[in-house]
Parts: C-alpha cells; structure tokens; sequence
C-alpha cells in the first residue's frame, strides 16, 4: 500500500465537519454526471419513435447509477408522451421463475388497462400470468409472437418503453423472449431498456454471449455506465448536503468511494453520523461475498488486502508462502468472484477499494501487524517487487503499521528523502510528520538518522511551505526557531525568519515586514554564500509591496552579491523582484524585456522554480498591454514546470489564475472555468487562493451561476484579514460591488462604492482601480430618483479619482471611456467606450459597452445603431453563455421598443435553460411550485427561485402571464 492509499483510510476531521453541518439526505435526487448517457437514451427513443426497432443494454457495477437514471428517463419519456412497462428478473438463478419481468410488466398493463387489453385472449397470455386461468397457448413460439403482437398494437398509440431491470439474474426463458423481441420481432415504436450488473458477470455467466449475440443486431445499443470523476463526487456531495464541499473533503471520499454514487452517499452519511468508518450495513454488503469464498481464498485475500489496492503476484507470493499452484488457485477463484480483477500490467487491483478496506479492517490486530511486517521485510529484500520509486514509502508504511518504531522512523525519512528528490512535497511532508511523530518512541532517534530534531523540524517546515500547507509550516517554523540560538546560526535564523514573514503574509495575518527586516540585521553579519545571496533576494520581494525603496535597495544588493557568486537562481530572483518595483517607472516594455531575460536565464541554468515564477510575470505584463493570447500561452508555458517541481499549490496557481484570465478577456470562457477548477482543486491555503477565488467569482456572475454566491461570500470575506496586498483588496471592493449589482441591490451597490471609495491606492494601482470605478459608476448609473440625493458626492468622487488615475494602457483607456460614458451619458461618450473596448478585444466588456450604447442611441432617436448595438451585444453574450447579460439585452430591447409590444423577444425564450423550459411547461399547465418540484424531483425552493427567473426573463407580471408566453410560444407542443 502507497501512503496515498494509507492516508485515505480514516476520513480528515474537515470531513466530518463538512457533512454533520449540512445533514440533509443520505441520497441525492438529482442525478449527477449521466447527460451523455440520458442522451444517449432519449436518441433511442427518438429512433422508435420514428418507428426504428431499439433497444439499449444498459450496464454497471452495484450502486453506479442505473436504477436513478433509467427513473430520470422514464420520466422523460413519460412527460413526452411515452408509456412504461417494467419489471423486473428475479435473484433465483436458472431454476427461478420464468418470464418474471414479463410478467411483471403485463401484470402493470393489467392494472392500468384492465384485462381488456388482451382482446379476448387471457388464455393465451395465462403462460405469463397464471391468475389469468388455464393457460392456452400450446407452445413456446406462439406465446412469443402474442406478447410481440400486443406490444406492437400498443406501440400503435403511443411509443413503448420496456423496462427489464437485473437481467443479470434473468432466467433463460426471458433471455429467450427478450431476443426474439430485439432480433426477430423487430417491433417499430418499442424501445427495451434491459438493466445488468457487470460486476456480477463471470467469466462462465450465461449472461455474457447473451449480451455478444445481441450488440450485432442493428438498433441495440451497449451503454456501461462509468464511475464518476472527481467533479462528479463534488457535484453529488453539494447536493447531498445542499452546500460546496471543500476540496479535501472531497478528496477523501472519492478516493475511497473511487466515484460509485451509492458508496458516496453512504459515506457521506456515515460522516453526517459522525463516524469515518465504513457504515455498519455498507460493511456487510461488501464482506458477504468475501465470506462465500473458499477459506483458501478468504486466505489469500486477506493478506492481498495488506498489500494495497493494487499488488504484484511476485510481491503476494513472497508474503502468502506455500506452493505456486495453491495460490494460484486461490487467486482464480477470488477472481471468478468478481472481488480482484487482473490490471493491465499483469498485476492484480481489487474491483474496489472499499473491498480492499472492509476486508483488512476486519483483520485481528496480531494478524494485522504480523502481515504488515511481512510486506516489509519482503520489499526491504527486493524492493524492485513493486514499481520504480514505490518500495521507500510502501516499506515506511508497513513498517509503521507493523509498530515497530525505530524501523518505522527509519523508513519513513528514507521515503521522505525520496519523495523530496521526486519533488513529490505533499507526500515529503506526510512522511517528515510521520518521523516527528515517531521521534520520542524510537530509542535513539538522533542516532538512527544521524541529525537533529532542529534539522528535522526545518526540512519539515520547508517541504510543508512547498507543498503548500502554510499553517503547518508557520507552526514548524515556530518550533524551530524556538530551538534555535540565532547568534550562533545567523543565517540558519535568517532562513527560518524569511520563511515566517512569507507565511504570515500568506495566511493574512501580518505583512512579514519585522521578520524580513531582522533577517536582514542577521545577514549584514554573514559571510558572502549563495545561501545569503538567494535570503536577501527573498527578503527584497517580502518588503518590495511594503516599501519600495527599502525593497529596492535590497534587490540591488542581492543582484550585485549573486553576480559576485555567479549564483543564477539568486540573481534571475533578484532581477525579478526589481523589474516588479520598477514597473510603475519604466515602459512595460522595458518591464518585459528584463522579465524575459530573467527566464532565459533560469532555463539555461535549468532552475524551474525561478522560470515557472519568471513566467508568472511575464504573462502579468502581457495581460496588462492587452496581448492576451500571448499572456495565455506564457502562463500555460509555466504550469507543467510548477508541477514538475511541486509548486503547484503556490505558484502554479497564480500560473492558472493568469491562463484563465487571459482566455476570460479572449471570451474563451469554458476553458477559463476549467483552468480555474484546476486551480481550486489545489486547495492553496491562505491568500494564495484568491488569484483563482476571485476570477471564478466574477466568471460566475457573469454567466449568472447559481454557485457564485458561495464563491463571492468567500472571498469578500478575505477583506477583514489585517493584512491585505493593495491588489487583492481593491479586487475584493470591486467585487462586491460587482455581486451586488448583479443581486438587483443598488443600495447595497453604492455603499460598497462608498466603502472602496476611501482607499488611497486606486491612483496607485490603475490596473485595480479603474475596474472599481467603473463599477461604482455603474452602481450609480443605476441608482433610482430616491438615491440621487445621498449619491451626489460620491459622483464627485469617482469623477475626482477618474481625473487623478493613469491611463497607461490600453484597457486603462477603456475603462476610463467607459467611466466617462457612466457619469456624462450620450452616444458620443458611449460610441468611444465600444471602440475602446474593441480595440482593446475583451468581448464581454465590450458586450456591457454595447448596451451602454443602445440606451444612449435610443434615448438620441437613433434607433439603427441601438438595434445593431443589441443584436451584437446578445450575439457576444450568447457565445459566452453569459445568461445576465442577455437577459439585460432584451428587457432594454422592450424598453426601447425594438420589438411590438405584447410579443415577447425570441432572445429571452433562447436564454431559458432546458430545465426553466420544463418548468414553464407544468407552469403553463397549472401546477404549484411543490408539484413542479415533485414531477422534476428537486426542491421547491429550487423550484421557486426557476419560476421567478422565468418571469424576469419573459419580462412578465406573474404566473398567468408566463404560462400565456408558453402558449403563444408553443412550448406546450413540444414533445
């Protein structure tokens, strides 16, 4: 077992605080990470439907999802005016009952239509369902052809969907029907839906030329459902607990539910419980096919269970013992039983590790420690029984699973030091925890590994800051320096001290300027090394935000100490830090050019670290003259280099953040998202989140997201830290304002307009600042006649800092336009706003421009270019999926008359959503809001908030009015 798969044994306390706060259901309704498969179902219907024989094999393993989302199908189907049948095989084997799901289904038919349906023939279907009488028909073949007829005569008036569920217990009679139906019957308008468990399926199962026979027949189709992906467990746990989960909560349970929707609701469950164990009833159902084994096989599978979710038979070997045939008997028979299956490099990997986990918790604790010391002293003897780099940490692990402590130690700081070179730092910080912690209970720690605990607590300290784990690190770093006697160790002190003052001002605590500034002292003292050359460049970047001419003074005196040295790093992270300084005072040209400079040289020298930061920069400045695609392809050079050296979580996501800014002003927004879902995945403590935290916010808004909520209450938030970079902040004020005014709330708007209209460093930092005042603008463009009186001076003061700020690039030009266009109103101002911002290339603000011009043309009689300004503004706003913004389109084309009145625009229809269209459709149809929630199984506050969004984009009054929209519109036809 890898410590990855040890570390996902017990769930993480953030786990269990996340789902005991949100307990609201042990199973989700919606159905998660199924659209291509639901897809792929309606086409089939759609192909019967047009009178194409279907039928859909529809496969997974035990809790994936079927049953859920053939209910969302038959949902569909049935709203689309197809009629169900279903039933169901039964657990009996080939000697069960036959034809079950059949007669399950005309049983159903029974009770809807009544015996009537058969015409007179109850005697010939009483073969299917004895309660019917004596049965008539005198032979298999004519039974065949009466339920094919009547399923033919059926499908006459409205398509028929067959449902057979658990065709894995099927008996052969039902096979036989079902392929006669599919193969010869051929019937037109019926689609089968035939449900099956692929892990029940072994090699000898009857089931499997069944399905063989069957995939050749034109019109069936094999659908294998497949486990979910990491976003699909988010999706899930947000639904089950109705809240966004955070990313290491979902981490651990899709580690060990690895994506099967029901083992993630019952962990979730059992978490809500307060319990990190597997639950009690999920437990028994994963070990009672463990205990139908042969105990040989039990045997077998409990010392594999030791060896991790996935084993070498070599390494099984050494551990089982015994003779090669024995076990090799076993294994076959653990996997005609579907528990292991034989993994693509000739190894074996158990089908799910939540197996793995039920069968080695139920191991004695003697037997537990005795295996686990096998597995050790196995790969200590032959560590090439496992892949290359693995033994280190696998031996680490067993050892301390062993409880034999001084070869735990040992193990564990060997496996460390590997990781380290593999830059793996989150694994080195795991395993340097794991050392400390088994330092008091190891006899002679110090003799074992042959340095200190101050040694061990700094390394641990460092790694934790590369792998981005802040918190730990300022405690590591605390413990250190608080073993350390910094006159004798000046520079060892100064490490320490620069690496606090970098965590404080991450965590948001303090600014790191007293730690930075007595580093320094310590430094004077020392001697020249490339150690203090590489701590003084560092200490110029920690003061350079806080006092530019005392930060600019070190980097001075770190380039001319590293140039003395011939230390690259140090000088290219010098020369980066004072480019950085001097971009208020030089051409960002210039800026560019030392920038690029500086890369060449860390990749020459081959210093990633310095070329992934070197590159952060520089796709920084070319987003600021507005060269996006360059500024693009410079962030996405740089975060492979990140990962390579275990950045990822510090600078690789500034990496992402500045790649998904720049496809964002290209209007490449999906790409944007997904960059920025990388980026959250990483989880960066701190400050460090906000790069991502903030853009994702705003992207969110823009496209009128229901989860931008949650990201903006999480950023704001970061406002009432002490210590905030200029940057960040007036970021954060601009998006307040920005949450806002998307929420309809003008006052709140204005105050916070009034709020970041106190902070000194708009002037200072116009890449910042002319977005805030372009908002607090747009807040004050909006107000209403009550609000005019209290907003006067705060008018004069966005016109007063509009006057005050630079505009040095071209975006600064926009944006002023747009400001100027704001306040002053007419076409004139608005017509330069749209031609700054094309000019400029980002679509969406050219989008808001656009708009700005329609109302100002209108309001001057020009109704050609307020309509040409429309239609290219929601044309703009529809690629970027940007529902808010259309919608904005449409309610101004109404107020300005481009359409007749009464007849609502085809824009707003376009911009429902598919389910806001359902919505209006059972609108239309009478339901309550509860109803609606019932038939499309959400809640009815989901429900509520739909309809209210409907009736704002059809710009309607109320309810009656909508469903006349749906009328008129014919959605009610739609089928």
């Amino acid at each position: 077992m890898t410590v990855a798969q040890d570390a996902v044994l017990s769930y993480r306390h953030g786990m269990l605080e996340f789902v005991a706060a949100h307990p609201r259901t042990c199973s989700s309704e919606v159905m998660v990470g199924r659209e291509a498969d639901l897809a792929a179902l309606r086409d089939a219907l759609k192909a019967a439907r047009s009178g194409e024989p279907s039928a859909v094999l529809l496969g997974g393993e035990a809790g994936i999802g079927k049953t859920r989302l053939v209910e969302e199908f038959c949902r569909i189907a049935e709203a689309d005016g197809a009629q169900l049948l279903t039933g169901q095989c039964l657990e009996l084997g080939e000697e069960g009952l036959p034809y079950a799901p059949f007669a399950a289904a005309l049983r159903q038919l029974v009770h809807r239509d009544g015996p009537a349906v058969f015409e007179g023939r109850e005697a010939d279907f009483a073969g299917l369902l004895p309660e019917l009488g004596a049965p008539g028909a005198d032979r298999r073949g004519h039974l065949f052809e009466l339920v094919a007829t009547l399923f033919a005569r059926l499908a006459e008036a409205r398509p028929l969907v067959l449902i057979i569920e658990d065709l894995h217990w099927a008996d052969r009679s039902t096979r036989d029907l079902i392929a006669f139906l599919v193969r010869s019957a051929r019937l037109p308008r019926v689609l089968i839906v035939a449900t099956y468990r692929t892990d029940e399926l072994h090699r000898g199962h009857p089931l499997r030329p069944f399905l063989g026979e069957l995939d050749r027949v034109r019109g069936v189709h094999r659908l294998e459902l497949d486990r979910l992906d990491r976003d699909g467990t988010a999706r899930l746990l947000a639904e089950l607990a109705d809240a966004e989960p955070e990313p290491r909560t979902v981490d651990d349970i899709h580690a060990r539910a690895q994506g099967n929707p029901f083992f993630v609701e019952q962990l979730a469950a059992s978490a809500a419980q307060g319990c990190g164990d597997i639950p009690d009833t999920l437990r028994d159902l994963l070990l009672a096919r463990v205990d139908q084994l042969p105990e040989p096989a039990q045997r077998v599978l409990r010392i594999a269970a030791v060896g991790g979710t996935r084993f070498g038979h070599e390494l099984l070997s050494r551990v089982v013992g015994g003779s090669e045939a024995e076990l090799e008997s076993a294994l076959r028979t653990v996997v005609v039983a579907q528990l292991i299956v034989v993994d693509g490099t000739g190894g074996y990997e158990f089908r799910h590790a939540l197996v793995r986990e039920a069968v080695h918790d139920d191991l004695l604790p003697g037997e537990h420690a005795r295996l686990h010391a096998r597995y050790a002293r196995a790969l200590e003897a032959e560590p090439e029984l496992v892949g290359m780099g693995r033994a280190p940490a696998e031996i680490a692990h067993h050892w301390h699973a062993a409880h034999d402590h001084p070869r735990a130690l040992v193990a564990a700081k060997q496996a460390a030091d590997s990781a380290g070179r593999r830059f793996a730092y989150a694994e080195q910080a795991r395993l340097l925890d794991r050392v400390l912690e088994l330092w008091e209970q190891a006899g002679d720690p110090a003799q074992l590994l042959g340095e200190s605990h101050l040694d061990l607590l700094e390394e641990a300290a460092l790694v934790a800051i590369e792998a981005g784990e802040l918190l730990r690190a300022l405690k590591l770093t605390r413990a250190a320096l608080g073993d350390l006697d910094s006159a004798a160790e000046p520079v060892r002190a100064a490490r320490l001290l620069v690496r606090r003052g970098k965590l404080l001002h991450n965590a948001g605590t303090s600014d790191g300027a007293a730690e930075s500034r007595e580093a320094y002292r310590l430094l004077r003292a020392a001697p020249p090394s490339e150690e203090r050359a590489m701590l003084l460049a560092d200490i110029a970047y920690a003061l350079a935000p806080i006092d530019q001419e005392e930060g600019g003074r070190f980097a001075r005196e770190a380039m001319a100490a590293a140039g003395e040295l011939g230390d690259v790093a140090a000088e290219v992270s010098a020369t980066i830090t004072f480019g950085q300084l001097c971009a208020g005072s030089v051409s960002p040209e210039e800026g560019l050019a030392t920038m690029r400079t500086a890369a060449k040289q860390a990749r020459t020298a081959g210093h990633l670290p310095t070329l992934a930061r070197a590159l952060v920069n520089i796709s920084d400045l070319l987003f600021a003259l507005g060269r996006y695609e360059e500024s693009a392809g410079a962030a996405d050079e740089g975060v492979p280099y990140a990962d390579r050296v275990g950045v990822s979580r510090t600078t690789g996501v500034f990496l992402l953040a500045n790649h998904a800014e720049a496809l964002m002003a290209l209007g490449r927004w999906d790409e944007a998202d997904a960059r920025l879902a990388q980026a959250a995945r990483l989880d960066p403590p701190g400050t460090l989140a906000l790069p991502w935290l903030r853009l994702r916010a705003r992207l969110r808004l823009a496209r009128g997201h229901e989860g931008a909520g949650p990201l903006v209450d999480r950023a704001v938030g970061f406002l009432t830290r002490p210590f905030l970079h200029a940057d960040n902040r007036l970021s954060l004020l601009d998006l307040r304002i920005e949450a806002a005014l998307h929420a309809g709330d003008t006052t709140a708007a204005l105050a916070a307009a009034r709020a970041a209209l106190a902070e000194p460093e708009i002037v200072d930092r116009p890449r910042y600042g002319w977005p805030l005042l372009a908002s607090a603008a747009t807040a004050l463009d909006r107000a209403t006649a009550s609000d005019l009186a209290d907003v006067a001076d705060l008018r004069e003061r966005v016109s007063a800092w509009a006057a005050a700020t630079p505009q040095r690039q071209g975006t600064d030009r926009a944006y002023a336009a747009q400001v100027a266009a704001l306040l002053d109103g007419g076409q004139q101002r608005w017509t330069a706003a749209v031609e700054a911002w094309r000019a400029d290339g980002q679509r969406y603000r050219l989008a808001v421009a656009l708009l700005g011009l329609a109302g100002a043309a209108a309001g001057a009689g020009d109704r050609a270019v307020a309509a040409a300004s429309v239609e290219e503004a929601v044309a703009v706003g529809a690629a970027l999926g940007a529902r808010p913004l259309c919608e904005a389109a449409d309610t101004l084309a109404r107020r300005i008359g481009l359409r007749a009145a009464g007849q609502p625009a085809s824009a707003g229809t376009e911009v429902l959503t598919s389910r806001e269209r359902e919505v209006l459709r059972l609108v239309a149809e009478g339901h309550s809001n509860g109803r609606i929630a019932e038939r499309l199984y959400i809640s009815p506050k989901t429900a509520s908030v739909h309809v209210s969004r409907i009736i704002a984009k059809l710009d309607v009054a109320n309810r009656v009015e909508a469903a006349a929209v749906a009328h008129r519109l014919g959605l009610l036809d739609e089928r």
